[in-house]
């Protein structure tokens, strides 16, 4: 009889020995399980989004404005499920997936200004069917490259016909100038074939960026403070 650490031996053998495409096919070809996997974080996703849509609604008449400029969804690929599994070391099974890779559904707000950011944090981890499991403040503790995003792993409910399952959702936070540059030094460093003293310098203008991006956020929201008080 195979016990829990042959079959996780196996696993990890089947993980090395085959590629990443070999295992994508037999994913989607022969394993429902996974489809059915992938079709619980989209609908969580798409339960955290309309969570969101509906606080910006709310908020937009406490406001008079709308605090989120945009809801973007993405749902990991296999691919990248495959490799971040091989990356830490854990298996491929669908209990090893759902417990150990925690951002295969994504949802990313998008705000005006970095008060709004906490504000809608507060509203939606209050809500009685989210349960926090990890909190990341990369506004207040930039990564060392400049990177700010509030990050969220939640617990959220969904209702399928005949039963109630939880699931992971990662939420990211950002400003429209974080957003902007996150999605730029992504491109930029996509390159891989930069030479080293060049990357130094562009690594260091894209810290200077940061800089400058996270200086223009406190100056906007300081001048919409100043509108809202003289409209008081």
């Amino acid at each position: 009889m195979i016990n829990l650490s042959d079959m996780q031996g196996l696993e990890q053998l089947l993980l090395s020995r085959l590629s990443k495409s070999d295992i994508r096919t037999w994913m989607q070809n022969y394993a429902r399980p996974y489809r059915e996997l992938m079709a619980y974080y989209r609908c969580a996703m798409m339960e955290v989004a309309t969570k969101f849509n509906v606080l910006n609604e709310e908020l937009s008449l406490q406001y008079d404005r709308n605090p989120i400029e945009s809801v973007k969804t993405r749902l990991k690929s296999l691919d990248s499920i495959v490799e971040k599994a091989s990356r830490k070391g854990v298996g491929i099974s669908i209990d090893s997936i759902e417990k150990n890779i925690n951002d295969i559904a994504g949802v990313r707000v998008i705000c005006s200004y970095p008060s709004d950011i906490y504000m809608l944090a507060e509203s939606f981890t209050e809500q009685d069917d989210i349960r926090v499991i990890e909190c990341k403040d990369y506004i207040k503790n930039p990564k060392p490259n400049g990177y700010r995003s509030l990050h969220l792993i939640v617990e959220t409910p969904i209702f399928l016909h005949d039963k109630k399952r939880m699931m992971k959702v990662e939420v990211q936070f950002r400003t429209i100038s974080m957003d902007w540059w996150a999605s730029l030094e992504h491109k930029i460093n996509y390159k891989k074939d930069m030479p080293d003293d060049i990357r130094a310098e562009i690594t260091k203008e894209l810290l200077e960026c940061a800089t400058m991006g996270a200086s223009l956020d406190a100056r906007m929201e300081g001048i919409q403070k100043r509108v809202e008080q003289e409209a008081d």
